[in-house]
């Protein structure tokens, strides 16, 4: 029980920390909550810090789910563990304690949890992202139709439960996250991405 309740009190704080206002004030100086959306994620930070910006924050955030189940398996854990410590590092990026738990939205770091989860399934998930976004040029509707649909592929590759369990959640939270967004959609207000 110690080792899970310190992976998953590591993996809340490697999510917590704030890649996108780091890299965004390394780069131009400013902070991606008060300018654009408001988001600390790549997009926002893209938009108001510039594309090399958005791309290394991307990156970082991605890397923070990544590297929290890795670890988790490197220490012996079973699908259950490196699930929930995925999970608390995606509850970290969301509610971070270093930014008083106001948080992004959590798909880039989300993206890094199910790679390293279920390798199989996050690659189709990253095509269905592409192919929504491409088509739209809406970001956030292929943010949201690529973790609504991960669950499904998770199950197709043959994941256990606790994983599949684990992606239900992670996509409900990241569509409660886009709310705004998907207000904004439906008014047809949405920023494009081009």
């Amino acid at each position: 029980m110690f080792k899970a309740v310190l992976l998953w009190f590591m993996a809340y704080l490697l999510g917590s920390t704030p890649v996108g206002v780091i890299v965004a004030g390394y780069f131009s100086h400013c902070d991606p909550r008060k300018l654009g959306s408001g988001n600390i994620g790549a997009t926002n930070v893209a938009r108001t810090a510039g594309k090399k910006a958005g791309l290394i924050t991307l990156g970082g955030d991605c890397l923070k789910g990544l590297l929290a189940v890795w670890i988790a398996r490197l220490c012996g854990a079973g699908d259950g563990l490196a699930a929930l410590t995925g999970l608390s590092a995606f509850l970290g990026h969301l509610y971070p304690i270093f930014l008083d738990f106001k948080g992004g939205k959590g798909v880039a770091t989300a993206l890094g949890v199910f790679l390293a989860l279920n390798p199989g399934a996050t690659v189709c998930g990253v095509l269905v992202f592409a192919v929504v976004t491409a088509a739209s040029h809406f970001v956030s509707l292929g943010s949201i139709c690529a973790a609504l649909i991960m669950p499904v592929l998770i199950c197709q590759f043959k994941a256990g439960w606790q994983i599949v369990f684990t992606s239900v959640l992670i996509a409900g939270l990241i569509v409660y996250r886009h709310r705004d967004n998907l207000l904004r959609l439906c008014r047809g207000e949405e920023n494009r991405l081009y």
